[in-house]
């Protein structure tokens, strides 16, 4: 007999826990049936009718991954323009423990993501999705005179996300050379070279806390 849908429902959120337990401790590397029905003190026969193939388990995991990432806490943003932009860069940034594990998972998740066609077309979208929300800041910021009015958004977003992501991963391999307070400021001078000289939003902020 089938369960009901709410016991089902129950339940996926118990393997998805699992899975998030798996992720935080050993990465997409170490994410199989296996562990995860260890996390749950349960036997992979009854895992596999959730994900009957390992790729359903890693789909599932990137999903997760990018809800739970959609719900972490936000810094609050200020008015429009490239002070938004900042701080929407800072929340991609490894600044924080949490911030830091969740970076780790996403970029372990990079080589799956590689060896898939689906998995990468399905990665792909997220970048897409990531500067369409970006994009609209630039826009904002040209209206408002702290970029040139020749400024490209679509091409700014694109060239924000690559240096931020270029950040990440040079902060996870060398955290000891990319502190908090070395992140934010590199940062900082990435905005400032894309601005007219002085725009107080781009430059001079405050270090985030960790």
């Amino acid at each position: 007999m089938p369960p009901a849908p709410g016991d089902r429902e129950a339940r996926r959120q118990d393997v998805s826990q699992a899975v998030w337990h798996v992720l935080a401790d050993k990465g997409f590397g170490g994410l199989t049936l296996r562990a995860v029905a260890s996390a749950m003190g349960v036997s992979t026969g009854m895992l596999m009718h959730y994900f009957p193939t390992k790729r359903a388990l890693v789909a599932h995991a990137l999903d997760l991954l990018e809800k739970r990432t959609a719900e972490r806490p936000r810094r609050e943003r200020p008015a429009e323009g490239l002070g938004t932009v900042r701080v929407m860069l800072l929340d991609i940034l490894p600044l924080t423990a949490d911030d830091t594990a969740r970076n780790r998972i996403w970029v372990s998740s990079w080589d799956l993501a590689l060896a898939d066609d689906g998995l990468g077309v399905e990665q792909a979208d997220r970048y897409t999705r990531l500067r369409s929300t970006i994009r609209p800041h630039f826009e904002a910021a040209r209206s408002l005179g702290e970029l040139p009015a020749t400024a490209d958004p679509e091409r700014l977003a694109a060239t924000a996300v690559a240096f931020v992501h270029g950040l990440v991963v040079q902060a996870l391999f060398d955290p000891g050379r990319f502190p908090v307070d070395v992140q934010a400021s590199m940062l900082d001078d990435f905005l400032a070279s894309i601005a007219p000289a002085g725009p107080d939003a781009a430059v001079a902020r405050p270090v985030p806390d960790q």
